[in-house]
């Protein structure tokens, strides 16, 4: 026997997928943007109270905007599921998932409890577009004289990232690596200066 036959093959690497709202993206850069044009004015031209108050509602908005818009997401690797909510960070073995659910919100169950997938937003007037497309026929039809019926059935863009989370989750959830407790991080580095900025602008305009 060979030493090639004597060794294992090497167990197969998926490749890690990440989630966020293209959206949310777009609408957190021009919030940013406008922000700090009306923000950077008021610093260059204003009195010291004015560059004050705008420095600490800089401070306050720019957090916010990056923690609802840019920082969501949602990373499925082979062995566990990190979830980048606006203030938390929640590390998910695979093991540890018990379910993944998009009703109103995307939402994953484990044995301690449930967390909101922020990067994964369910959109209600998608579903009922699509369920129209699909009742009327006009979902995208195979060519080259392919039955029409071999096509895959139209689903929302929520309900087909959870349909792959979901089919991560069956390859990883037995796997001893993908084994152990959730672990949860607050996000000091958003909630500090947003923290900073709240009293700082409100006690600029108490003066």
């Amino acid at each position: 026997m060979t030493s090639q036959d004597r060794t294992s093959p090497p167990q197969q690497q998926y490749a890690e997928r990440s989630y966020r709202s293209p959206a949310a993206l777009v609408g957190g850069a021009l919030l940013l943007l406008l922000g700090l044009w009306l923000g950077g004015d008021a610093l260059l031209r204003g009195d010291v109270h004015t560059k004050l108050t705008a420095l600490f509602a800089l401070l306050l908005g720019v957090p916010l905007v990056v923690a609802f818009t840019l920082r969501p997401l949602v990373r499925a690797g082979e062995d566990r599921l990190t979830v980048r909510n606006p203030f938390r960070t929640i590390t998910l073995p695979w093991g540890a998932v018990e379910d993944l659910r998009a009703a109103f919100s995307a939402e994953v169950f484990t044995s301690g409890g449930k967390y909101q997938l922020w990067a994964v937003p369910v959109s209600l007037r998608q579903r009922k577009k699509v369920s129209r497309q699909a009742a009327r026929g006009s979902a995208p039809r195979p060519r080259f004289g392919l039955d029409a019926d071999a096509g895959p059935v139209p689903r929302a863009m929520a309900d087909q990232t959870l349909d792959e989370l979901r089919e991560i989750k069956e390859r990883a959830t037995h796997r001893e690596s993908a084994q152990g407790e959730p672990a949860v991080r607050w996000s000091y580095e958003v909630l500090a200066p947003l923290v900073v900025g709240a009293v700082g602008l409100a006690v600029m305009v108490a003066l």
